[in-house]
């Protein structure tokens, strides 16, 4: 009988989804992935963490919840560094044991440390293996699934590049981490507003973050929050090809709390900080962003 992975659309899902679909896909797993963020998403979700954990986090483990019926295994992770002497958000570090101790439920994980030289493909390698699969379907599968993911991302990068290249009209860079930026409850409401307003809309994750090191010491030469430091790399990249900058992130998020400091007091072009949590008013962020597209019209009459 075929294994089923519950998949929390939520949290790294954005940013490991095809690695993922596809590793599992290829060690013969069917996949559930639970839909888009709701409010009955969150409402789940806060009954599992502290009232003080981020918009984000609450919002994970509500889609883990949606999941527990669902199939076998959860996936869930632990990540606390991802390139060597940086660090991520501690959340991440706790994750795995936040889902196990909150669900009487089977989780499927992968732990990636670089600094304890536990890598991505070891942490792969171990999850497969974890599940029953022999080494060699497991290794295969994951170079498979990297090459995928790579060859999706290197895709969606040059789209973006060909729109920075041709397109004359207004150009909007959404910067923030890819959970917030893709979520259906947080920034894509933003994205679809500005796309009915005629407006380009470029997002920050889909940046060569070979480039991190050199761009974002511009904005912070110190700054050692790996996926804060790929924000600033691409807004430094950007800044100069596109109209305005809109930072989105969830309420209290720590890392982002000191690093969005940075940037708005780097940034010369219009940028407008949108923090959401689960008192947001749609209101309120329709009024904020049309003020904001005012700005950048009476800025480009100047």
């Amino acid at each position: 009988m075929r294994l089923k992975i519950g998949i929390p659309k939520a949290l790294l899902y954005y940013q490991y989804k095809d690695l993922l679909t596809r590793f599992f896909e290829n060690l013969d797993c069917d996949i559930v992935i639970s839909p888009n963020t709701t409010k009955e998403t969150l409402e789940q979700g806060k009954k599992f963490v502290l009232d003080e954990a981020c918009l984000s986090m609450k919002i994970y483990m509500g889609h883990v919840f949606y999941l527990l019926d669902k199939c076998d295994y959860i996936l869930t992770y632990r990540v606390a560094s991802v390139k060597k002497n940086e660090k991520v958000c501690t959340n991440f570090m706790a994750l795995y044991d936040l889902c196990r101790n909150s669900f009487d439920k089977r989780f499927v994980y992968f732990n990636i440390d670089v600094d304890k030289k536990e890598s991505q493909e070891f942490a792969f390698l171990s999850m497969g293996l974890s599940l029953g699969f022999p080494y060699r379907k497991v290794k295969s599968a994951y170079k498979d699934a990297l090459n995928y993911q790579n060859l999706i991302k290197n895709r969606e990068i040059s789209k973006q590049k060909m729109i920075l290249g041709s397109s004359k009209r207004r150009k909007i860079l959404l910067a923030g981490h890819p959970y917030n930026l893709y979520d259906s409850f947080i920034g894509k409401e933003i994205s679809h507003y500005l796309e009915k307003e005629n407006i380009d809309v470029l997002y920050s994750d889909l940046y060569d973050t070979k480039y991190t090191d050199t761009d974002s010491s511009y904005i912070s030469p110190k700054n050692y929050f790996t996926y804060n430091k790929d924000i600033m790399g691409c807004i430094h990249s950007l800044e100069s090809e596109v109209d305005g900058i809109i930072l989105i992130t969830t309420f209290p998020c720590g890392p982002d709390s000191l690093c969005n400091e940075m940037i708005t007091r780097y940034v010369k072009i219009p940028l407008i900080t949108l923090t959401f949590d689960e008192l947001n008013s749609d209101t309120g962020l329709l009024t904020r962003l049309e003020s904001f597209l005012d700005i950048l019209e009476e800025r480009s009459k100047n």
